[in-house]
């Protein structure tokens, strides 16, 4: 048994630590109750704010535990793996919302409105996206679109089309806030589409439980002209393990991710193929770093180091099949799209009532030309992106191939999402250029759909 720096066992090590979590917030909810109790509260008129309190503590202690003793193990045996069926294709096109969809999509609007939007700029400051608000985004669902009905899912049907309507209403509220709270659905949907039924009932229900764990696809990769299909991380076998060897870039919450899902080069045989691995962060060899970027900074982007990483062979997804990885980098591309259009409109919505309340020279300046023109344009591309993400996601849903449609939506979200961000600047002058106005983290975040691939999945 390895030891400790202080010559104690690993596991005891650990379980000193729990314990010491454990007693620490007892002591803190023993504390708090108590001052509930007392009369002090109604004497300074703050008794409904300490049970507030006294409410979220014991709500995020319960999860802070059920985090730091989570092990991923099968708690029921899958005769076979569970998978969301395809949904019908009546083979007109046709993206209209069904019941469910409207309901969730309207909800999660209404949230993005009122609880996202105004939390954006302190989040964008800060690094960080409020765990309260996450909680409450976990209570919404929005994780947890790819778990089949089988293991706690709540959706019969693949959810393609779902996942871009909830992503395009969660990024009109702030894109960096959408990429963190989607972060975790997209390890939970690789392992729901295409993981064995071992990988499943070990991994999915903890994602449909009440403290589902922070997770991260680990595709891009800090190289110049990253080509998904051309990874420098390597996997290769040695006796019954992988060893995975590589580093990837800008992860959502990478430091309290307790899973990943890694895309690395296959080698051995001849052969070389990109594949899928689950990674646990107890894993040796893996290690986190701080990486902030331009933007999506309430995501904590971080960098997962891969140093001889050893996983068992089953954690490699679907033998590694060329078809899935290929898929998963198209769905991928979709999902970012989603967040780029939702992006796109909050950018368009903001500039219409400003350059219509805006004076110069004695009229409003929507009067000049240039002007309407360049928001005429912002709606256009709006839009369209809106269109063809629907339209790539659409497929998806009903098992056509989405290649080519996934290729064109990102290439028009890359660059029209871009340029939309940059005129939302130009057009507020001065105002676009300083943070008391959103447009320039809009900007900010818009510009990195064209250079992330992989870390959402619908």
């Amino acid at each position: 048994m390895s030891g400790g720096a202080d010559g104690r066992p690993e596991a005891q090590m650990g379980a000193t630590s729990e314990g010491i979590l454990e007693r620490g917030m007892g002591a803190a909810l023993r504390a708090l109750q108590v001052l509930a109790g007392s009369d002090l509260l109604d004497r300074l008129g703050a008794r409904k704010g300490m049970e507030r309190v006294l409410f979220r503590a014991t709500r995020d202690g319960v999860r802070s535990a059920a985090r730091a003793s989570r092990t991923f193990t099968a708690v029921q045996r899958l005769a076979r793996p569970a998978r969301q069926s395809p949904v019908k294709s009546g083979g007109l096109f046709d993206i209209t919302p069904d019941d469910e969809q409207q309901m969730l999509q309207e909800a999660v609007r209404s949230f993005a409105a009122e609880k996202v939007r105004p939390v954006a700029r302190d989040a964008d400051a800060a690094l960080a996206t409020p765990e309260e608000l996450l909680a409450e985004l976990t209570e919404l669902g929005v994780g947890m679109l790819g778990v089949p009905e089988q293991l706690g899912g709540v959706i019969e049907h693949q959810a393609a089309v779902t996942g871009a309507l909830v992503g395009i209403e969660l990024a009109h509220g702030d894109l960096g806030i959408a990429f963190a709270a989607l972060a975790p659905g997209a390890a939970a949907t690789a392992i729901g589409r295409w993981g064995d039924s071992e990988q499943q009932a070990a991994y999915l229900p903890a994602f449909a439980g009440e403290s589902p764990p922070a997770a991260a696809l680990a595709m891009l990769e800090p190289a110049p002209l990253f080509n998904p299909l051309l990874l420098r991380t390597t996997a290769r076998r040695d006796g019954a393990d992988w060893v995975i060897d590589g580093v990837k870039s800008l992860l959502a919450r990478a430091q309290a991710c307790e899973l990943f899902v890694v895309a690395a080069q296959i080698e051995g045989s001849g052969v070389r193929r990109p594949g899928l691995f689950i990674v646990e962060s107890s894993t040796r060899g893996l290690s986190i770093q701080a990486e902030p970027s331009m933007g999506l900074r309430p995501a904590s982007t971080g960098r997962l180091c891969l140093e001889g990483a050893r996983v068992p062979a089953g954690a490699l997804l679907a033998e590694g099949a060329p078809d899935v990885y290929a898929e998963c980098v198209h769905r991928s591309r979709i999902a970012w799209c989603a967040l780029a259009t939702g992006t796109a409109k909050a950018v368009l919505d903001y500039v219409i009532p400003y350059v219509n309340e805006r004076v110069a020279f004695g009229e409003p300046i929507s009067n000049r030309q240039a002007v309407a023109f360049t928001v005429a344009n912002i709606g256009i591309e709006s839009e369209s992106m809106r269109l063809l993400t629907l339209a790539a996601a659409s497929r998806a849903d009903t098992g056509r191939q989405i290649g080519r449609q996934a290729a064109l939506a990102r290439r028009l979200c890359a660059a029209k999402g871009m340029q939309i961000g940059s005129d939302g600047v130009q057009l507020l002058g001065g105002h676009g250029y300083v943070k008391e106005h959103p447009v320039e983290r809009w900007y900010r975040d818009l510009r990195a759909v064209g250079v992330i691939e992989g870390a959402l999945l619908l």
